[in-house]
């Protein structure tokens, strides 16, 4: 077996174990490109040898994406296929556990209207509004991982031969997802400790106001009362633990949805639906984005912004040190499931109702009340830097050092 063989099967094994980690008699649902086909077989095999029930696997491809973006009619894009969303929310219910797998290519859709995109995403998110209200609740296990592709290898690496940024872009996933360590597994059960540690001190502080200050960020943070920081593993509602994204280095909260004053400038681009925004500018009053500008991608941007009253609100606040092995990369991944965790990252609509506490029993009338933002979408994006402070205020008014220079202070 090659080393890279070596290493896809460990990256499989990690998926399945440590990721969604599937339990005997469990269902596996796949979401991959085709481009993946390998490691799915790979992570099929996992599962099975563990005593899956099942491993279902749709596929995507994105040469007939862009064929559809550029050739079908408009009204394409304001259907969804019903049987396909009544299926993942029954599966969510039934106690699948699902894996996607995400291999962007970061201007795949640079040359399409962005109105397209956007009516595309809104029809999506409006039909499996119900399975993904059951995953950001944690009813059901789930995780993502990264492949790499030529079009994301060249977009990170644009001065290598293609072939060898590809090499390069496998040996970064690995290194990220610490599946070059001798023991994957051990190494993730410590590095979730490390995580939970500030989370244990984070949940203990209750901060009642972030205050984030940099060049070209000003900006205050409410956090509604009971707020429940998460990072690393979660824990499902049947109580076995699962890690969303790997790779992870953030600890992370919910804002609350009024509570947010002030300007905020990303710091690394960001992908979103194959369209790059860079170099933005947003401001916030009384916790709604009121202005916006960009260098690159602005009319995508206005089209998030617009797709419901909580999209122009924040839905998570993510801590991140800028001393961190994706960040010490000095990379930009064109991924936010790696750029995010290269930096401190807020994200536009909906929160996550584990992130306070009793949210996963509140009705959607008891969560708006307590302050938690409800949207169709949850975009994270990028704002931290080396030059990032952010201060924490107590409920008798205390003001303490959280980050300093972009890494914690404590």
């Amino acid at each position: 077996m090659s080393n890279w063989d070596n290493s896809l099967s460990k990256y499989a094994k990690l998926a399945v174990r440590v990721g969604v980690n599937l339990q005997q008699g469990q269902t596996l649902f796949v979401n991959a490109p085709i481009q993946a086909a390998e490691l799915v077989r790979k992570i099929a095999a996992e599962a099975y040898e563990i005593g899956a029930k099942n491993v279902l696997v749709e596929w995507n491809d994105d040469q007939l994406t862009s064929l559809k973006y550029k050739m079908a009619p408009d009204e394409a894009f304001t259907e969804f296929p019903m049987w396909k969303a009544q299926g993942l929310e029954e599966l969510s219910i039934g106690g699948a556990a699902f894996l996607s797998i995400l291999s962007p290519n970061p201007d795949l859709l640079k040359h399409i209207d962005p109105k397209r995109v956007a009516t595309a995403t809104k029809t999506q998110a409006t039909a499996t509004q119900k399975y993904r209200s059951n995953l950001m609740s944690f009813k059901a296990r789930w995780s993502i991982i990264s492949v790499a592709n030529e079009e994301w290898a060249a977009k990170v690496f644009p001065d290598l031969p293609v072939g060898e940024a590809v090499d390069k872009l496998w040996s970064f996933i690995f290194e990220a997802t610490r599946v070059n360590t001798e023991d994957p597994i051990q190494a993730w059960i410590d590095h979730n400790n490390h995580l939970h540690q500030k989370v244990d001190l984070l949940n203990t502080k209750q901060y009642r106001t972030l205050v984030y200050t940099a060049p070209g960020t000003d900006l205050s943070i409410d956090l509604p009362d009971n707020h429940v920081w998460l990072g690393g593993s979660k824990e499902a509602q049947d109580d076995v633990p699962f890690n969303p994204n790997m790779p992870t280095e953030e600890v992370f909260t919910m804002p609350h949805k009024d509570g947010v004053n002030g300007y905020v400038r990303s710091t690394k681009p960001l992908n979103y639906g194959g369209t790059v925004i860079n170099n933005f500018t947003l401001t916030f009053e009384k916790g709604k984005v009121v202005d916006m500008s960009a260098e690159q991608g602005g009319e995508t941007l206005q089209h998030l912004l617009d797709t419901d009253d909580g999209a122009r609100r924040l839905g998570e606040v993510a801590l991140v040190p800028f001393h961190s092995p994706i960040s010490d990369s000095n990379l930009i991944f064109f991924n936010t499931l790696f750029d995010e965790n290269a930096s401190n990252h807020l994200a536009l609509g909906q929160a996550y109702p584990t992130n306070i506490q009793g949210g996963t029993d509140m009705s959607k009338d008891e969560l708006i009340k307590a302050g938690v933002n409800t949207s169709l979408t949850h975009v994270d994006f990028m704002v931290g830097s080396a030059e990032m402070n952010i201060d924490g205020i107590t409920a008798d008014g205390t003001r303490e050092p959280i980050f300093r220079n972009g890494n914690w202070a404590f």
